[in-house]
This record gives structure tokens, sequence and C-alpha cells, in this order.
């Protein structure tokens, strides 16, 4: 199937083949039908691909900052190479979408094969979209008009915050596709409108449907206009619906309301709020969020859970349902809105006039093919692909595997072949630029593929145990992405599937890897290490994330000790050269849960070394990311962020630095090269040992127990294993 995408980097629109995706539970897979493009949005992402990277960071001073701040912690290279990782991401375009039902995941029960549905899914021949954002369209509701629904929804949630009365004046200020939806809707609330732009067209459109249509600039001072047409009073309330770099239109917004009036953002304006202005008339502003309350909740969207009707009686799915009602009912007027509907290949007639700057129509439309070709896989490469020992198929195609796995693996001389990502479009990216012969979106591609040997796991980490167990059953060796598992049945599980199979099973624990690491265990003893008892203290500033973070959900991310601490109990495993005997976690708050972000670890460890691994949230961007300090034997030595490695009272050394570097290439290389000879060379050693990767897991696991219990926790109370029965 083909897909719209936008080249951040170079502002280049192209329509890719994608495999089709895969319905998923909770969604709904549709055949496009039609989709409108939403000309302001577009124009933005076109216009920002288009400009040179001082431009870019001009118009994300926000980002900016974040990028000295990387700069300083992790060097400048080094962030470099992300940011144009980033830019490098293509971005899938269009959120309007009308579409026939092509089947339905499970736990959706009111929707059918065959229906017709409006969502917020891209411009793509098919989608798969979560049920709460899909809403089906009426029978007397075309498809034409029926892609005005989301964006619709958009001037609508805009309406419902500013709540406007019978009889009061509402001002929309810019006189777009939103912004003359909106004002029709203000309209059908018994509004008096009032409409500005600078476009004569827009006016005139404006004007033959009822919106007193003025010209900013040409029809003098919009403010004195305003308060003029209101006997100096001014407007009850204003949406603003244009898109503009200052704060100019914020302050004509402002000074044209009445006192305590109410102002509604629903473009993209600069805030730089005059508080003067404000505070005179107690003026209330509020910016809307896109088509309403359930937006940008994971819970809502992806998880389809409704908000109860009762305590919030518009979420965005039944904002969609009420423009639908409007367009069937003739109350909203969107036909008079459409200036062209052209062929989905015929794309470029209207983003070439986006490139160059000109105006589009008003709203134009994009019609599908009805005969599309629905396979889930995009094969790139097969007169060149040949099958060799150590053949690598991916699942998982999301910003770690672009930015770290896949130049790893490329680096380690992989031969590379299959890709999976749920959606299709990230698979086939990086299948491109990486050269792997087969892009899909089904995983059992791999499984099911006797050339593919390693089966490398990059999904949501509430997959990985069931994926790896899969792949182990399905005789491949395993590399999956930490953590191994969340739960602690899966943990014998896991043991099950590896000891039935025989394979390899390795976890992405890079930092043993790291060259600093590296000469830390030489400088300690290397294998003798394990004969001197150690103490290791990790101090990790990991920084904040989003509460509403998947990472945070305990079913889903497991949480940062599971999800990222790990890294570091493996690190102190390697260094101590044992495992760990019992931990015992406390986390910060009063009634800390098991997914704080901000907690300490201690670890004992069989041969009486003890670790501290301190995971903090809550500290200063400008301090290093990760320390690593080891004091053994009248010696200290301090890894700082694995930039640089201090030793003191250590003979022959004093200190080594360079580059920043974890350890992903060193692990890639070692771990195709066992794949391919069953040995990793004169290091065979320093492959994870099962056992150890084992434990790494059960320690973590009963870090949660611990902080639950509030006591130490033997570790191989996890899962079936006891002390008598160690994991070989």
């Amino acid at each position: 199937m083909k897909q719209l995408v936008q080249n951040l980097k170079t502002g280049e629109t192209v329509l890719e083949d994608v495999p089709a995706p895969q319905v998923r539970r909770g969604q709904v897979l549709i055949q496009t039908r039609r989709s409108l493009v939403s000309s302001g949005t577009e124009r933005m992402l076109v216009e920002f691909g288009k400009a040179n990277l001082i431009a870019k960071a001009r118009q994300q001073p926000d980002k900016m900052k974040q990028v000295i701040a990387k700069i300083q912690s992790d060097g400048f290279l080094p962030t470099l190479e992300a940011v144009f990782r980033k830019l490098d991401q293509p971005l899938p375009l269009g959120y309007c979408n009308v579409g026939t039902v092509l089947a339905v995941g499970e736990g959706i029960t009111d929707l059918r094969i065959g229906d017709r549905v409006a969502s917020n899914g891209p411009h793509a021949e098919v989608v798969c979209v979560p049920r709460n954002l899909v809403v089906p369209v009426p029978d007397r509701v075309s498809d034409d008009k029926a892609a005005f629904t989301v964006m619709g929804a958009i001037g609508l949630q805009g309406i419902r915050l500013l709540t406007p009365t019978l009889g009061e004046t509402v001002v929309v200020i810019g006189l777009g596709l939103i912004g003359l939806l909106t004002a029709d809707l203000a309209r059908l609330n018994g509004c008096r409108v009032i409409g500005l732009d600078i476009d004569e067209p827009r006016l005139q459109l404006a004007r033959q449907r009822g919106i007193l249509a003025l010209q900013s600039g040409t029809d003098g001072d919009p403010v004195k206009a305003v308060l003029a047409l209101t006997n100096g009073v001014g407007a009850d309330g204003v949406l603003i619906t244009a898109s503009a770099k200052g704060d100019e239109l914020v302050s004509q917004a402002a000074r044209m309301s009445r006192k305590r009036g109410r102002v509604v953002l629903i473009g993209v304006v600069a805030l730089t709020l005059n508080r003067a202005e404000f505070y005179e008339k107690e003026l209330t502003f509020q910016v809307s969020c896109s088509y309403g309350p359930g937006r940008y909740d994971d819970a809502y969207e992806q998880q389809g859970h409704d908000y109860p009707l009762p305590f919030v009686r518009w979420t965005e799915n039944r904002n969609f349902q009420t423009i639908l009602q409007l367009i069937e009912r003739g109350q909203l007027d969107v036909k008079s809105l459409i200036t062209e509907c052209i062929a989905f290949a015929d794309y470029r007639k209207i983003y070439d006039t986006i490139a160059q700057g000109s105006k589009v129509g008003m709203a134009s439309l994009m019609y599908y093919p009805e005969s599309i070709n629905l396979t889930p896989v995009t094969k790139l490469r097969d007169a060149t692909y040949r099958a060799s020992p150590g053949t690598v198929g991916l699942i998982g195609a999301g910003n770690f595997t672009a930015a770290t796995l896949l130049p790893a693996l490329k680096a380690a001389g992989a031969t590379l072949k299959t890709i999976v990502s749920a959606g299709g479009l990230n698979a086939v990216l990086l299948a491109k630029k990486y050269g792997l012969s087969e892009a899909t979106t089904d995983y059992r591609r791999i499984l099911d593929d006797p050339g593919i040997d390693l089966c490398v796991i990059t999904t949501r980490h509430d997959s990985h145990a069931r994926l790896t167990i899969e792949a182990l059953r399905a005789g491949k060796h395993v590399f999956v992405e930490k953590p191994l598992a969340i739960c602690d049945e899966d943990v014998t599980q896991i043991v099950a599937a590896q000891q039935e199979s025989g394979r390899l099973v390795m976890v992405g624990f890079n930092r043993r890897f790291s060259p600093y690491a590296l000469k830390m265990k030489s400088l300690l003893g290397g294998d003798q290490s394990a004969e001197v008892p150690m103490n290791v203290i990790a101090t990790i500033n990991a920084g904040a994330i989003p509460a509403t973070s998947w990472v945070h959900d305990r079913t889903v991310g497991g949480g940062r000790m599971l999800g990222e601490a790990c890294h570091f109990v493996d690190l102190i495993t390697f260094l101590t050269g044992s495992r760990v005997d019992r931990v015992c976690m406390n986390a910060m708050g009063k009634r800390p849960s098991e997914t704080s972000d901000s907690a300490s670890l201690l670890l004992r460890y069989e041969n009486g070394s003890t670790g501290v691994i301190n995971y903090f949230a809550n500290g200063s961007k400008a301090y290093a990311k990760e320390r690593i300090e080891v004091y053994s034997q009248e010696r200290t030595l301090i890894l700082d962020n694995f930039r640089s490695l201090t030793g003191y009272g250590v003979n022959n050394f004093s200190r080594l630095s360079g580059r920043q570097d974890k350890g992903h290439a060193e692990q890639m290389k070692r771990l195709i090269r066992h794949v391919r000879t069953g040995s990793a060379g004169a290091d065979d050693a320093l492959l994870i040992p099962f056992a150890e990767i084992i434990n790494t897991t059960q320690t973590t696991l009963a870090a949660l127990h611990s902080l639950r219990e509030g006591c130490w926790i033997d570790v191989a109370s996890i899962g079936a294993f006891r002390k008598t029965e160690p994991v070989q």
C-alpha cells in the first residue's frame, strides 16, 4: 500500500510503498476512501523541513535548550548525531480520514466489516486507528462531507471551551478552513459572529455564510472596528484560529474583548502575554487541545478507556459524532468549502503548491483507489539478498532501533534481512536506509523464516517475554532490549523455553561492553575480581519523563526500575564477578509506587560485595547522567558518564578519556560473531552468561517486592528457582 510522508530534513513530501498494518486489539483497520488536506498544519511541516539547521533551531527554542544541555552532558558529536537522526525520521501526513472497515481488533463489538467510518488516520491507503478515534458515518453523509469530521471537531472543541451563549458577540481571528468551521459553529450557538482575515477570497466566502467579515489592516484597526460594532463594550469571546509567529493576535484579542471576556487559542501563535491587557479586564485565556477531552491520553486513545458521559459530556469521539450529526441535518455546510478533489496518486498537485509557498484551495480532498495491495510485506532487495549464518530479523523499528541498534549491527557486519513495525512506515524507511530486503507488519514472518538465525526484539516492555519465548520456540537466537521480563512468572517460562531450545538469549545490557567498563574490570583484576569483595556505587541522574508515559504503566512499561535500573545491576554484577544474593529498595515519597523513578537499590552479592544504585529523576540536567564509583583494596575508580575513567591509588593508571561509549557497538560485534561461529573469540567470556541475565531480571523484580514489603528479599525467590537449583 502507499502512504504520504514528510521529510523534516529536506522538506520533501514523498509517497512511500509500505506494508499494510495489522489490526491489533482495540483498533480498527480501515481502507481509505477520502482524506482532507490540512493546508495550515502541513504547510508548517513543509516550511520547517525546508529551513536550514539554524532556522529550525530558532523555530524551536525549547528544543534548542535541550540540545545545549545534551552537549554539556554527552558531548558535541553524539548530540549532533542525535539531532540529525531525529530530523531524518519522516512524519506521516494527514489526520482527516474516511474509509471502510476492513477488520476490527479484539474487544470491539460495535463496528462491523464494511462500515463507513471517519477517523484521524493519516493519508494512506490503509490505516489502523484506535476505536475511540473512529466514528461511524451516517448513511446520508457522503465521503466528501465526512472528511471534515476531524477538522470540524477542532473548531467545536474551541467553541465548547468558549461556552458561548445566545446573543453574544464572538470574534474569529483567521478565516481559513478551521476558522470558517468555527465561525459557523458559533453562529449555530446563536451568536453574532465577526470574522477577521487579510485574504479577500476568504472574507467573501465568510460573508456568504452570514458572517460579518472584516479585512484586517485594510478596513482599519480591527480592535476599533470590533469596539464600534459592540457599542464600545467589546466582544464576549474571541477565538484565534490563525497561525502567526508573533504575539500581536493575542494582544488584539485582549484589546477587543469586553471586561471579563474569554479568549480561546485554537491556532498557533507566540504566547508572550501582556499582563496589563489581561489584568485590567480580568480576561480568561485558554488554549484548546485538538479534538477534545481524551486527546493525548494514552488510556483513552490507545487503551480504549472511555470517559463516563455523565462526568465528561464531550470527549473527542463524541465531538466527532456531533460534527457528523450537524452535517447530516444540513446545519453545517461543508460542501461549499470543497475546492478540489484529486486522486491520491496526484498528491503533488497540492503539495507542490504548498512547498512553493502559494495558497491552496480552502479544502482539498484526495480520493483513493478501490483496489489496493493489502500484503503485510514490502520486498526491497530480493535480487541481492543471500542467506548466511547470523542473518538478523528485527521486531521493532522505534527510535532506539534506528539510532543505536541498526548502526551497531551494520558496523558489526550483520546480515540484515527483515524488519517489523506496527504501522509499516518506520520499517520501510529503516529497511531502505540500512539495506534490509524486507519490511513487514507481521512479526511471524521472522519466526517462520528458516533463513533468519537471530531475532532482535525492541518492542514495548510488556511484549518482551512473550516474543522471546515465541522466538526461542521457533528455534531462533534472541537479542531482546531490556528488560527481559516485567512479571515474576515470565522468568520461569523464559528459562524453560531457553533450556528446551538451547538457543542463545542476550539482553541489551550494553554497559559492561563499554571500553571504560572493560578497563575497570581489568584494573580490578579481570576474572579474578570475584575473589575480593568490593563496594560499587552507581548514581544515575536519569531526568524526569512525563507521568503519562507508557514507561510508568506497571503492566506495559513496568516502571524505570525494571526498564532502566537493570542496566546497572548487570554492570555491577560484571565488575564484582558475582551474582546478586539479596536486594532492598527504598523510593522517594511517603507512599512510593512500584513505578517510582527516584529510588535507591541496595545489592548484596554472593561474594560479599555490595552495590548501591541511586536512580534519581529529580536532579539537574547540567549534572552528568551516569557516574560509577568502585572502592576496592585502597583503590578507587570513578567512571564519569562513560566519557572518562579516573583512577586513584591504581598502579600505572590515572585516567582514560574520549568520546562517550556505552558499549552498544562492541556488544553487537561480539553477539554477531557468536551467532555465526558459536564463539565470541578470545573475549567469549564477555558475552553475558544466561545465569547472570536471569539473576539481573530476578533482582529488579525482587526490588519491587522489597518496596512493597519493606524488607530485604532473596533474589532466588523470584520465579521457580532456589539457591540449591542454580540456573546454568
